[in-house]
């Protein structure tokens, strides 16, 4: 009994010490929870409170009845989805446009950071990244827009390129064969110079006592950036890769919107704009809500399978 006494005592105590400490902590940094405080309240606010109206994928939601009142019908639109003509097309189309984005896209912002990497004129290598970042600024509207017009057969750039190899006056944007490269290309040079700041930041972490030993021993430049400059960005490559697969099946409906149109359907309509058609044009909000909640768990288990094969691998992993 003595015991037992004696050690819910030491039990109470170290919880008292513990709020102490954790009192005393929050009194001493109470400047910095304050600036966490707005974000923390977006993420609250926009991001988990929504969560509540997940549920309507399971209901035949009538905004008449509301959320609670609708009918609940369980999978009733998962199925209904997975039997649809349209699901194979949908499927393919969307993850074919993510694994060539990430084939083609992925890469392509590591080399322009190590080729930046290497210029020793300060003026130019700044002058390069500026004029790289501009089209990521640029609105999605206007990106589709340029896209338009290049690709105009009578007097846009590409489209008279086109016209001139080929002798065809034809519009690419009406061409299903031509859609996903133009979709991907576009979004290559839009966010090629944004996407290598990461990268830039890695490589300014290197220790330059490293490449400094290196030409000690007779290396020249390319096997520094072999041995050297990509392991030492190698953590950060894979993350962002991790990252880059969590995230397989969230193609964005924004621009294959503008630019897409029936006469393409067949390499163009994914998830997100058939959601977007019949959930919201269509006012089938249980249906699309299925849908969106089945593309947020396909990626959110992609993440953790790609994760888990990463840290198994080469031991580097979100957590």
């Amino acid at each position: 009994m003595i015991h037992e006494n004696g050690m819910s005592a030491l039990h109470r105590t170290a919880a008292a010490n513990k709020w102490t400490y954790l009192r005393k902590n929050v009194v001493k940094s109470k400047y910095l929870l304050l600036l966490l405080l707005p974000g923390t309240a977006y993420l609250i606010i926009f991001q988990y409170i929504p969560m509540y109206g997940v549920i309507i994928a399971f209901k035949d939601f009538s905004p008449g009845f509301g959320i609670m009142g609708s009918e609940w019908v369980g999978f009733r639109w998962f199925g209904e989805f997975f039997h649809s003509v349209y699901a194979y097309r949908l499927l393919r189309n969307t993850i074919l446009i993510s694994l060539y984005s990430l084939l083609w896209g992925f890469p392509i912002p590591i080399i322009f950071a190590l080729l930046l990497n290497e210029i020793r004129n300060g003026f130019f290598k700044r002058a390069v990244q500026t004029v790289s970042y501009f089209p990521h600024f640029i609105s999605t509207v206007i990106i589709a827009g340029l896209i338009v017009n290049f690709l105009s057969p009578t007097d846009g750039l590409f489209g008279l390129l086109f016209k001139s190899i080929t002798g065809e006056s034809t519009s690419l944007l009406t061409e299903p064969a031509w859609f996903r490269t133009i979709y991907i290309g576009s979004g290559i040079w839009q966010g090629f110079g944004w996407s290598s700041i990461i990268y830039l930041a890695a490589l300014s972490a290197i220790d330059p006592q490293l490449f400094d030993a290196a030409k000690i021993d007779g290396a020249g430049r390319w096997k520094q950036m072999l041995h050297i400059t990509l392991p030492g960005i190698m953590p950060t490559m894979v993350i962002l890769l991790i990252l880059n697969m969590g995230s397989l099946l969230s193609v964005g409906a924004e621009k294959i919107i503008l630019l897409y149109s029936p006469a393409i359907y067949e390499t163009s309509d994914v998830i997100a704009t058939y959601v977007y058609r019949r959930g919201l044009l269509g006012a089938d909000y249980s249906f699309g809500a299925a849908v969106g909640l089945f593309n947020s768990v396909a990626n959110f288990l992609l993440l953790l399978i790609v994760n888990a094969v990463s840290k198994k691998v080469n031991q580097t992993s979100l957590w």
